[in-house]
């Protein structure tokens, strides 16, 4: 960690918060204890021994720690942690007034997105029911167009293959759409309307929808950039 030079707190507090990753980290830890291997899932775009050095650190610095458990290892925040939480909540909101704009390229990420479906739905939508949800991203070649979550026992699993059983949702989208949505630039409803976005099935589970996709409270925040066409 290189040192901003001051001993000013927020100079000393940006040196542990500001160094590249870590706010990211935090975020993702801000919703319960991750393993190594779903922290990573997280950034994508970072090496796994560069995660780790991130990890060590953050854990010299008190910020997170080891659970102790007798399951896989996993880290988890400190109280220290905890009070980075509102910091990065706040930057949260201020991405989502000031930074939003038409997707580059670059940012079109098929992995995050899933990801990020996976680790935020909400798997008791559907109460006691087994719900196999099947992604068609439309857009995308044959070996990354179909993907399946899988809602059961409370939990939701992402498949990379057909897991077996009925499928009780169909959904299809582009992946820029799909990425859209989870920002809030584009409404479900908005989407559904205009043919971005079609959703099939059981009507349980076509009922249930909405609250399995279980959206970010940042995304009712707008925008207060020039209008972007999503």
């Amino acid at each position: 960690m290189k040192s901003w030079g001051q001993f000013c707190p927020v100079a000393k507090a940006a040196e542990v918060f500001c160094e590249r990753w870590n706010a990211l980290i935090i975020r993702d830890l801000a919703q319960g204890p991750r393993r190594f291997s779903e922290l990573k899932r997280g950034v994508p775009l970072m090496s796994p021994s560069l995660l780790s050095s991130r990890l060590k650190l953050l854990v010299s610095e008190g910020v997170i720690r080891k659970t102790t458990g007798n399951g896989p290892e996993a880290y988890e925040l400190t109280v220290a942690g905890h009070e980075f939480v509102p910091v990065v909540e706040a930057l949260g909101v201020w991405g989502q007034r000031w930074t939003r704009r038409e997707l580059k390229e670059h940012e079109i990420d098929l992995g995050l997105l899933v990801w990020t479906i996976e680790s935020t739905a909400n798997a008791n939508a559907f109460g006691e029911r087994r719900c196999l949800i099947r992604l068609e991203l439309t857009d995308q070649p044959e070996s990354k167009r179909f993907w399946w979550f899988l809602n059961e026992d409370g939990h939701c699993q992402l498949c990379v293959g057909d897991p077996g059983g009925d499928v009780h949702l169909y959904l299809a989208c582009t992946l820029p759409d799909s990425i859209y949505i989870i920002r809030g630039d584009l409404t479900v409803a908005t989407a559904i309307a205009s043919d971005r976005l079609e959703v099939l099935g059981e009507r349980w589970a076509r009922d249930g929808f909405i609250h399995w996709l279980n959206l970010s409270p940042l995304t009712g925040i707008a925008s207060q950039r020039p209008a972007m066409n999503a």
